[in-house]
């Protein structure tokens, strides 16, 4: 795979446009009224909305406590499970489409090949992210008995760190969505998934 802001999860705005023509076969605004539209597609968009529900409790929580609407021992007590649940859940999703889901798609759709290439480099770039939010938010926990500057500071680098981690999910889940939601539209119950 060759380098370039197509690739680069940050910097790009959407699949290249050579991958999106079943995306403009079928825009997001029918997949829910679409006759395919069945257990795999519709877990999927569960599953990816659960994914940005949970990364908007997280960055609304953070928020709290940095503007002291919760105290250090309250938002402990609230962040951690949430926090665990998230990346947990997300970690294991991946792997579970990487090593099932994406083989099945780049078989059936050959011309979709690259775009599953780029997913994949995504969850690369997302796991990473999700060892450095771990890590981010590991260490704020630990400051949580310390000063009240420790503390900021230590928020301060989990914010950062959540914030850029949700932003390569929204860019990622959407451009997942995009690549795979209009190829079970497509393909229907013939791909052998459900």
């Amino acid at each position: 795979m060759g380098e370039g802001a197509d690739f680069l999860l940050l910097e790009r705005a959407g699949l290249p446009d050579d991958l999106r023509w079943l995306a403009e076969k079928y825009p997001r605004e029918v997949w829910h009224a679409h006759s395919n539209i069945h257990g795999i597609a519709t877990m999927w968009l569960q599953r990816h909305d659960m994914f940005r529900e949970l990364g908007g409790m997280l960055t609304n929580g953070i928020g709290d406590y940095r503007e002291g609407r919760l105290t250090a021992p309250e938002f402990a007590r609230w962040f951690a499970p949430r926090l665990n649940h998230f990346l947990g859940h997300l970690d294991g999703h991946h792997n579970v489409e990487v090593h099932h889901y994406f083989p099945v798609f780049a078989k059936a759709e050959t011309r979709l090949k690259r775009g599953f290439e780029i997913l994949d480099a995504d969850h690369h770039t997302i796991h990473e992210g999700l060892e450095r939010n771990a890590e981010t938010a590991n260490a704020f926990i630990r400051t949580l008995q310390d000063s009240e500057d420790k503390q900021r500071f230590a928020a301060d680098a989990y914010a950062d760190e959540n914030s850029r981690l949700i932003a390569m999910l929204t860019r990622h889940l959407a451009d997942e969505e995009d690549l795979i939601i209009p190829l079970i539209l497509d393909r229907g119950r013939a791909l052998g998934i459900d």
